[in-house]
């Protein structure tokens, strides 16, 4: 098998394509490396990273004229990645009517009728593809129907939308090992591993999936099914070493939905940390973290991890619970929480999302004011507290009070894929144009200039390129915005964020 794919005599190749998702600081492409860690040693396969080609369409081409890959594999999130994902698909189509084309990703499971009523997607994995990608390939290659695979949305010969059941989440230590040497062979690691927050090199690292929780306006409850499971703490350990040993990594990022659902786990791992000398951040649920003993937290810190980001998502208790959060967060516990994180010096990062819908106009924006207040409340309690601030975006959970809603007031989704490639829903994706109808221009106005004023007033703690003297600047000048509410036309605020301090927002950017 080796001799044949090396000499091409073999056809069965897979083209996996992680389209561009960001300008700056090209994260590891876990997704990618997930599926080609299932076929790996199997089938050729090769890379082609969005992120690190100026034109990964000339790439592409190249591959697909040497007629050994008969699959396009892709990953499509929402937002950017649509931008390269959907023109390039319909091209392959057109200029490679023979090679099958499989999306994955959680646009592809959310929106999956649009995707393959396009006519350009064959086939969606539909969850984890660890499993169902190889069998889906040996399927098509032997003529049998891929229906008995589980985790795949496709088309019968009828016409028919088949979605088949979900398969179980497996066994993440069972699971082959990334293959980050062959990535190395396509895209040197070293690219990867950009200067952030935590440090010069951050490895961008995925532990667990899945979540035990249903929020109404999170993306991935329908691949996840409240279902998780997590690498053991000493896999995760022996992972993180062999990229600091072999490639110079000295942070992490986590990009795990819920990292912290175990604290046995979470404790394990910060043991193993702890004389790595490696800076950590992850994403957890306050009512989770919360339950930790005092002796975890101090551990986790001891071993790295200076951050925390959490879905505080609002301090009013009733909309809490029409958004599903599941557990048992409350306001109260927010600021709580954020007062004892600080005894550790674990700096929390509290997301909020303004603007849910609601019966009148006057309740929605009733509802932003009382946020805004809250938010102020947490500074309160803790000022080192990051705050992120999302306007509301809904997801399609069929069945969420919060998406029925949304429904009821005149919120609908793009009907073709090609509508997706209008920037105002890159725009809707990223949470900055939300394009629901039931909030109106002033709301808008409202939640954005608060926003200005907040950063101004506390500029994140993650852009490194702020001096001393610049935050104090910019604190100084927000002050006085800040502590008597007049938050309307912030002017002189965006523009020392614009044009001498270039600010960014972790919201849009991450680190």
């Amino acid at each position: 098998m080796t001799n044949n794919l090396k000499s091409g005599a073999y056809n069965g190749g897979v083209l996996l394509f992680n389209p561009r998702s960001n300008h700056y600081k090209p994260r590891i492409p876990n997704s990618v490396l997930q599926v080609a860690a299932s076929i790996d040693g199997v089938r050729e396969f090769v890379i082609v990273d969005g992120n690190l080609e100026q034109d990964p369409w000339t790439k592409i081409e190249m591959y697909l004229k040497e007629g050994r890959f008969a699959y396009f594999g892709c990953t499509v999130m929402p937002g950017p990645q649509l931008k390269q994902a959907i023109p390039y698909t319909y091209r392959i189509r057109e200029e490679f009517p023979s090679v099958k084309i499989i999306w994955g990703g959680y646009f592809a499971t959310n929106q999956f009728k649009v995707a393959i009523n396009s006519g350009v997607v064959d086939y969606i994995i539909n969850g984890p593809g660890d499993k169902s990608f190889p069998a889906l390939l040996n399927a098509i290659e032997d003529g049998s129907n891929p229906a008995s695979i589980n985790n795949l949305i496709f088309k019968d010969a009828a016409g028919k939308v088949i979605v088949t059941g979900k398969d179980e989440i497996y066994d993440q230590d069972s699971l082959p090992a990334l293959p980050y040497a062959k990535l190395n062979e396509f895209y040197p690691i070293q690219k990867y591993l950009g200067k952030t927050y935590l440090g010069k090199k951050t490895i961008a690292y995925h532990s667990s999936f899945g979540c035990p929780f249903t929020c109404s306006f999170c993306a991935v409850v329908p691949i996840y099914n409240a279902r998780w499971k997590g690498k053991s703490a000493e896999l995760i350990y022996k992972d993180i070493k062999f990229l600091k040993n072999t490639y110079g990594g000295d942070a992490i990022e986590f990009h795990d939905n819920n990292f912290f659902v175990s604290e046995k786990r979470t404790e394990a791992f910060s043991k193993l940390m702890l004389h790595e000398n490696m800076v950590w951040w992850g994403e957890g649920r306050i009512d989770t973290l919360w339950k930790y003993s005092d002796e975890t937290l101090s551990l986790m810190k001891a071993s790295g991890c200076n951050m925390i980001f959490f879905g505080a998502e609002t301090g009013n208790d009733a909309i809490l619970k029409e958004m599903d959060k599941g557990g048992t967060q409350t306001g109260a516990q927010i600021l709580e929480f954020a007062a004892r994180l600080r005894k550790f010096g674990i700096i929390p990062e509290y997301s909020f999302v303004l603007g849910t819908p609601a019966s009148t106009e006057e309740e929605v924006n009733k509802r932003i004011d009382e946020d805004i207040l809250f938010i102020k409340k947490v500074k309160e309690v803790n000022p080192d507290t990051e705050i992120i601030i999302y306007v509301y975006s809904p997801v399609p959970t069929e069945g969420s009070a919060m998406y029925e809603e949304a429904k009821r007031a005149g919120f609908s989704f793009p009907e073709t894929l090609k509508d997706w490639l209008n920037p105002t829903w890159e725009n809707f994706d990223l949470r900055r144009n939300p394009l629901t109808p039931w909030l109106k221009p002033y709301m808008i106005d409202k939640i954005r200039n608060f926003e200005t004023v907040l950063n101004g007033h506390f500029p994140t703690v993650s852009d490194t390129k702020l001096s001393s003297t610049q935050r104090k600047t910019i604190r100084a000048v927000s002050s006085w915005r800040y502590h008597s509410g007049w938050n309307k036309f912030p002017v002189e605020i965006k523009l020392l964020q614009k044009f001498w301090l270039k600010y960014r927002q972790p919201e849009w950017e991450g680190f």
